[in-house]
């Protein structure tokens, strides 16, 4: 079910991308979400707690390097299609859902500061499951990196990749 021009990618960087913390775009992503955390709009507040400004939210960090995708670009799940928006195709698993996410931060970001984010294929899997069937598991780890080369976090991904229903033979 892997193919091994898939299997061949474990371990190598995928996608890579980079973008810059603005402050007003952290400060409406918290609002929107309804984080009123003062660190994240309080200076003073801020600085106080050991920071030399506002912060922005963790878990905004992966939305500074997404970028924008074309609506074509989309597959029919949602999802960015193609390995060059780092997302692995397995053809004989179409089909995907979140398998977990772990993420780990390491160090804030501010308003101006710059992001890389490297993601690496860890790896792809088969599995059998009691009622599913075949799938596979496909693995990847982001690292996320200031221009300083600080490292500000990392995130382990792992989706599932299931058969197309049709080509299943339990349903």
């Amino acid at each position: 079910m892997i193919p091994p021009d898939v299997r061949r990618l474990v371990g190598t960087q995928i996608h890579a991308a980079f973008g810059v913390v603005r402050r007003q775009d952290f400060q409406r992503w918290a609002a929107a979400v309804h984080d009123r955390n003062p660190l994240y709009f309080d200076a003073a507040c801020a600085r106080a707690a050991g920071y030399r400004d506002v912060v922005m939210p963790p878990l905004f960090l992966k939305e500074v390097t997404r970028g924008v995708i074309n609506l074509d670009d989309l597959g029919p799940d949602g999802i960015p299609a193609g390995i060059g928006q780092g997302h692995v195709e397995i053809p004989l698993c179409p089909r995907r859902m979140a398998g977990g996410e772990a993420m780990t931060f390491y160090a804030p970001c501010y308003d101006g500061d710059s992001v890389s984010a490297v993601r690496v294929l860890a790896g792809v899997e088969q599995k059998r499951g009691r009622r599913s069937g075949d799938f596979v598991l496909v693995t990847t780890r982001t690292s996320y990196t200031s221009g300083a080369g600080v490292l500000l976090a990392q995130a382990v991904l792992t989706s599932i990749r299931l058969q197309a229903a049709a080509a299943r033979d339990d349903l």
